[in-house]
């Protein structure tokens, strides 16, 4: 199996990937973390389990390292759809699930367009 094969297996295992940034940085600095992103990322792999979203063939949430936008953070990503998502509490995520997620409607209002 090539490495061709291997990024095409990986691709439709999952729908969607959503990838938190939880990059841990000097508490001087912003940084994901210090926004709450773990919680965050936790609160969201636990609504998309309890509306049962989550796993193989559906969605995965996974805790990422530095994503660079750390001053417009904290920061989601969502694949392979390439947005990109800043969120500030519980109600952004549930907005983020219901309106992306089940209805395929990017939520503007929360969208991270940095350069």
């Amino acid at each position: 199996m090539g490495k061709f094969d291997i990024l095409l297996l990986m691709k439709n295992f999952y729908e969607k990937h959503l990838f938190f940034c939880t990059q841990v940085k000097d508490p001087r600095k912003k940084c994901c973390s210090l926004a709450g992103s773990c919680e965050m990322a936790d609160y969201a792999k636990s609504r998309l389990i309890a509306l049962g979203m989550h796993g193989p063939g559906k969605i995965r949430i996974s805790r990422s390292g530095c994503l660079g936008r750390c001053s417009d953070g904290p920061n989601l990503l969502i694949y392979p759809d390439g947005i990109w998502y800043t969120f500030v509490n519980q109600a952004d995520i549930d907005e983020i699930i219901i309106s992306h997620l089940q209805n395929g409607q990017i939520v503007e209002r929360l969208i991270n367009n940095a350069e």
